[in-house]
Formats: C-alpha cells, structure tokens, sequence
C-alpha cells in the first residue's frame, strides 16, 4: 500500500509542475504498488490503483505529443473495470468509465476519430446515468455528455 500512496502523492505534486518527472515516478510507483496489490489477493484495491494508474498516464499523455501514454491509460482504466463493475461498485465504476471518458476524448482529438469520441461520450453517458441515479451534485454537470467540452473541434 505505501507504493500506491507514493504514487498518489507523486501524481498531485505531478499534476502541478508542468514537467513530467514526477508523473513518471507515480507511474513506476503504481507499477510497484501493483506487483503487491494483486487482483486475486485484494480485487478492489488492485482496481484502484489501475484506475490512478490510468489517471497518472492520461496526464503524462497530454503532455506528450504522441498517443501511446493515453493508451497505456486507457489499458489501465478498462483493468480496473473489471473489478469496479456498475453492480458491484457504482461509483468506482462511473470514476472509471468518466477517467476512460476523458482519455478516450484526448485520443480522439489526437487522431481526429470521431468513433473514438463516440467511445468517449458512451463512457460519460454511464457515468453520467450513476452520478444522477446517486444524486451526485457534484460529478454530474462535468459528466455531462451534452456540455460543449464533447463536441469536436476538428
């Protein structure tokens, strides 16, 4: 456990430098994080850590010109969706499927793929749907798939 909150202190401190050192060392933490918190051994928290792994990735790929950090993001977030399922875990779920969300939109402005944004919005559509059905006032208007921020800019 004290890899993942390494990882999630590096990624906070990460998140507000504009280089990508400490990004980096949260994704080699999460990677340690995970040889310990297996999915046979502890599911949920091995899920957790996937879903910040994913996170972790997703903003070392919007720094990157390329694609491949967003999607090792998106691997990273559909591992932790098979754990954090709708039935089992509504709101991991709707965290995850919004985290996908925004990775999936981010590759597909890179690639101008509107079937990639379309991927994205189904992931917020379900997120969405979760954040109303638990009167989430907070989540609910980011995830909301009519806001400007899902329509394509190419």
């Amino acid at each position: 456990m004290t890899q993942s909150n390494r990882g999630a202190a590096l990624a906070v401190l990460g998140a507000r430098e504009s280089g990508t050192a400490r990004l980096e060392q949260a994704v080699a933490a999460y990677d340690e994080a995970l040889k310990e918190l297996t999915r046979e051994r502890v599911p949920l928290a091995w899920a957790g850590t996937q879903n910040n792994l994913g996170l972790a990735l997703k903003s070392l790929g919007e720094r990157e010109s390329g694609t491949a950090r967003l999607e090792q993001a998106v691997a990273a977030y559909d591992e932790a969706l098979k754990e954090y399922t709708r039935e089992r875990a509504p709101l991991q779920w709707a965290s995850s499927q919004h985290g996908l969300a925004t990775t999936l939109a981010a590759l597909a402005e890179r690639r101008k793929s509107a079937k990639t944004m379309e991927q994205a919005l189904t992931c917020m559509r379900g997120a969405a749907e979760v954040y109303q059905e638990s009167n989430n006032a907070y989540w609910l208007p980011i995830a909301n798939p009519a806001s400007p921020r899902w329509k394509l800019s190419w």
